[in-house]
């Protein structure tokens, strides 16, 4: 399915896209040492409750994934990647730290993840990884005009990633997203220009390159549900939701003081 939203849904999302942002600028602060994963779920709960929205993740259960999730935020650690289950780990100085966030408000969602390094320690690799993943989203972004297809965002991400030196997974990538969190059309992390559905204004994009230091291998958590690297190395993880307009891609998952509910995060 892939929806076009009209322009009181585009608002609606404009307010998940900011809760999303918000909750995860908050988590960042508050991920420092000794920081316990379960500690940032309940946070994010918190949060999600007092802006009267809803989560996308607790009662999601996909086909590659031992559903339901059950928990608010994903939480991946240094190999892992993708989908990281929140369990009873306590941060260290030096993890490398994604969190990935989605939830509706008034029917309407918004996905985002961001990667960083926790405390004081800034190993260069990851420091360049994760710059790798941030400015192949930000092609990306760019490359999401209206008569854009879905191949030209997929090749701009893909050509930062590749002369970056990651090898490219193309299991899991971005996607639509509207009344529901995942949606077509797919978005892959590499692909040639010209390809693919034609973006038209109205439509929501989740775009989210993602890295392993060297490898595309994927391997399955005991837990069900957290991707790690085949190898152990490191990953890194952008993400944004952006909508497409008569005048470009607008990113509507970027922080503000308060959200539109008047609810202030710190």
């Amino acid at each position: 399915m892939i929806e076009i939203l009209t322009p009181t849904e585009l608002t609606r999302a404009r307010e998940s896209g900011a809760l999303v942002a918000d909750i995860l600028h908050t988590l960042k602060r508050r991920s420092t040492v000794g920081t316990n994963l379960l500690d940032l779920d309940r946070w994010a709960q918190a949060m999600i409750v007092e802006a009267g929205a809803s989560s996308c993740y607790v009662d999601y259960a996909p086909s590659f994934g031992r559903g339901p999730f059950g928990h608010y935020i994903c939480t991946s650690v240094n190999d892992a990647v993708l989908h990281g289950l929140p369990h009873d780990y306590a941060l260290a100085d030096g993890d490398l730290l994604t969190l990935d966030l989605a939830v509706s408000t008034n029917g309407i969602a918004a996905d985002s993840a961001i990667s960083f390094l926790v405390g004081d320690s800034k190993p260069a690799e990851s420091v360049t990884m994760i710059d790798a993943t941030e400015r192949a989203l930000a092609a990306g972004i760019a490359a999401a005009a209206p008569g854009a297809q879905i191949g030209d965002i997929s090749a701009a991400i893909g050509s930062v990633l590749s002369a970056a030196g990651y090898p490219i997974n193309l299991e899991f990538g971005g996607h639509g997203i509207g009344s529901t969190m995942h949606q077509d059309p797919h978005v892959s992390n590499d692909g040639r220009p010209g390809r693919g559905y034609r973006l038209r204004p109205g439509l929501l994009l989740a775009l989210e390159p993602w890295v392993m230091v060297d490898t595309a291998a994927l391997i399955t958590d005991a837990d069900g549900w957290t991707l790690r690297s085949a190898t152990g190395c490191r990953t890194a993880h952008s993400e944004h939701t952006i909508a497409i307009t008569e005048d470009g891609a607008e990113i509507l998952t970027l922080p503000t003081r308060t959200n539109s509910r008047g609810v202030a995060f710190t």
